[in-house]
């Protein structure tokens, strides 16, 4: 079987199996392989094949980008071998691809102290800022996400989300009734229009001020760590995980809600474990 057969047969099963943007991000990689091994057979190609492939393919793209554009690869010719010859080799299985474009660590990120993320909020002043805060810390919303949102988008406690990055028509997000309230009484007063931005600002002024309310306290914030605190503090308020995932998050694995958990401290570890004998 050719690499141009093999791909019409990949293609098709993730078509079948996978969400729109997964597909798309597949096709593109094997669409630029196809261009140079289409009519190559699997097991001709080699792992010199790959390593010139993506020096072309990946030249001036960040490391993230490579290493994503390889899994493509490596998952193309995993999918083959398992379902149609058992004894081919992977060419992206070789020593040096994998130390190239080995994946990134996970990092397991610090937890942020729902007392301090309190203090952050209750000293921002500016109720547009703090509304924004709010947003990412208590209902876990993206900071592009908030950028977005406007009057129309507000349905009591909960937020359309019309341009999702899962690729879905449209979500929805959660929110406390308090923040809710505040969200509706700020556009009423600002007067906003149904279909203007609330947060009428870009991303890197968002990120500023984000970063500016955490150096009040002295520490350095960001504005996913606001979402990553929202799980986190849902986990450990026995929030259970598929809610924490599909209903906060919005993710479409269990397994990415797991990276963002922060790590648990030998002192929260300790307070936890005094609770159980409380």
């Amino acid at each position: 079987m050719n690499v141009s057969q093999a791909s019409k047969i990949w293609l098709e099963y993730h078509r079948a199996h996978s969400k729109h943007n997964t597909v798309r991000a597949y096709q593109f990689t094997i669409d630029k392989f196809n261009q140079n091994f289409a009519n190559l057979k699997l097991n001709e190609v080699s792992p010199d094949d790959i390593l010139n492939f993506m020096a072309k393919f990946t030249e001036g793209r960040k490391p993230q980008t490579k290493r994503i554009r390889f899994f493509h690869l490596t998952a193309f010719f995993n999918f083959m071998r398992n379902n149609f010859d058992c004894d081919s080799k992977n060419p992206c299985d070789s020593q040096m691809l994998r130390k190239l474009f080995r994946p990134k660590a996970v990092v397991n990120w610090k937890i942020i102290e729902k007392e301090t993320v309190d203090e952050i909020i209750f000293r921002t002043d500016n109720v547009r800022n703090r509304l924004m805060l709010e947003l990412m810390a208590r209902g876990g919303v993206r900071v592009g996400e908030v950028l977005k949102l406007t009057p129309a988008d507000i349905l009591d406690r909960k937020l359309i989300l019309n341009d999702t990055k899962s690729g879905k028509e449209q979500e929805l997000i959660f929110i406390p009734q308090k923040v809710a309230d505040r969200l509706k009484e700020y556009v009423r007063l600002q007067k906003i229009a149904p279909k203007q931005m609330i947060f009428p600002i870009c991303y890197g002024a968002a990120r500023a001020m984000v970063k500016k309310a955490g150096q009040v306290v002295g520490i350095r914030l960001r504005p996913h760590d606001l979402r990553r605190h929202a799980a986190t503090f849902a986990s450990r308020s026995n929030v259970p995980l598929e809610i924490i995932s599909k209903i906060i998050l919005r993710h479409s694995s269990i397994q990415t809600t797991e990276i963002y958990l922060g790590k648990v401290s030998d002192t929260e570890a300790i307070r936890w474990i005094e609770n159980l004998d409380a």
